[in-house]
């Protein structure tokens, strides 16, 4: 017999033997399928946070969970000490999909991040003649690229940094969408690389300016500089195409992919660049005992294949467009401001009667739509990207009657 606990029991559960590492909503969820997901005691909810962009794929779609489970009943980790079956054609795969000469296959997007990093500094050594010890890389404030040392090192959030301390040296931090500070970060000679979000999520759905992503990308080139772009949140069709990148016509010399990489099934990423910037790496200077292993292998190719064969990227074209424009019609003093590109939105609230961005939140719970604030006064609105357009005028609907209490 099944021991079902309630909500409430479930909380306190994590509450008592979990790390506080984290300040979820107050709901408890124990199924997915498509665009929704439902609580223990059944109750059903849109999903507009959609694991940070992991679940673009929709909740256990069955291509993606057929190919896990089909895998995962021959062969799950050999370990990168022997050859498999697997690996050698998802990485023919995935780099004939992005277009690129190599992977390096990883699990979570801030390995993807970590080994972006390695690979730069490699490169400014081998191949730019960077002194040893001495190769920078630029990075953006109020960027969002992980939780390890290296990554939090580079961050501006207090709440990531403090405390943590020391801090790995060698990055430059210049305002995000400001390429005059680019421009005077690049005379450095020592700069090996430019790690930039094409949007920043993590920090609210910042869309740069139109063409700042076309004219970093020149910035750099002119610099013998490689052009990083973390696509770990933005890329797999969020933002309307393939690639956020892909808006200015813009391709990294080094792409880190995660999260939809692998449907939400399973952790997988990857870090995509050509063989003279990849080959610079040699065997036992960086791995991963899970890092494209048979599962990861297959459920990555599984879920590309559901990107391209569904048109996921057509689809958060037409159903973001959608949205902005119903969320700027609603009338409420709450909403500051609307932005977004695909299906990567945010709204900026203003705080009214002593209600933020929190309070929204929990009110669209109540009305069957979880999403998140972030820094306080922004709330991003990511669903799956299968989300039919009935569907999602559906959900806006409940977001507006949220919203409106608060008027």
């Amino acid at each position: 017999m099944t021991d079902t606990k309630t909500s409430q029991e479930l909380i306190k559960l994590e509450d008592k033997y979990g790390a506080h590492n984290y300040h979820p909503l107050p709901v408890v969820l124990a199924k997915g399928e498509g665009p929704f997901m439902w609580d223990v005691e059944g109750k059903r909810y849109f999903d507009f946070l959609s694991a940070y962009s992991a679940v673009n794929q929709g909740h256990c779609h069955p291509k993606i969970v057929n190919a896990l489970y089909e895998q995962a009943q021959t062969l799950t980790l050999t370990s990168r000490a022997f050859y498999n079956d697997t690996l050698g054609p998802y990485e023919q795969y995935v780099t004939e999909y992005f277009g690129y000469d190599k992977i390096l296959p990883m699990n979570t997007g801030a390995e993807g991040d970590e080994t972006a990093i390695k690979l730069c500094r490699k490169w400014g050594y081998e191949k730019k003649g960077i002194p040893d010890g001495e190769a920078k890389i630029i990075v953006c404030e109020n960027n969002f690229h992980g939780r390890t040392i290296t990554v939090i090192s580079m961050s501006t959030d207090p709440d990531a940094r403090n405390g943590f301390g020391p801090y790995t040296p060698g990055f430059i931090t210049i305002p995000y969408n400001d390429l005059g500070a680019l421009s005077i970060a690049l005379k450095d000679p020592n700069v090996a690389g430019f790690l930039v979000e094409p949007i920043q999520g993590e920090a609210g759905v910042f869309v740069p300016d139109e063409g700042y992503l076309a004219k970093t990308y020149e910035m750099c080139k002119a610099k013998n500089v490689l052009f990083i772009a973390d696509e770990v949140q933005t890329g797999i069709a969020r933002t309307g195409k393939l690639l956020a990148c892909d808006h200015e016509n813009v391709r990294p010399d080094i792409l880190i992919l995660g999260k939809a990489l692998s449907g939400g099934i399973y952790p997988v990423s990857a870090v995509l660049a050509d063989d003279d910037i990849m080959l610079c790496i040699k065997p036992g200077e960086h791995g991963s005992t899970f890092g494209g292993n048979p599962v990861a292998s297959k459920v990555a190719v599984a879920a590309l294949e559901v990107v391209k064969d569904e048109k996921l990227a057509e689809r958060a074209d037409h159903l973001g467009n959608i949205f902005r424009e119903e969320m700027q019609n609603i009338d409420s003093p709450m909403i500051e401001l609307v932005r977004g590109k695909g299906l990567l939105n945010a709204i900026i609230i203003k705080p009214t009667n002593g209600k933020e961005a929190w309070d929204v939140c929990v009110e669209m719970a109540k009305n069957g739509v979880l999403a998140k604030p972030t820094h306080g006064h922004i709330i991003r609105f990511a669903p799956p990207l299968v989300i039919s357009e009935e569907e999602l005028r559906e959900a806006i609907s409940l977001i507006k009657k949220s919203i409106l209490v608060f008027a």
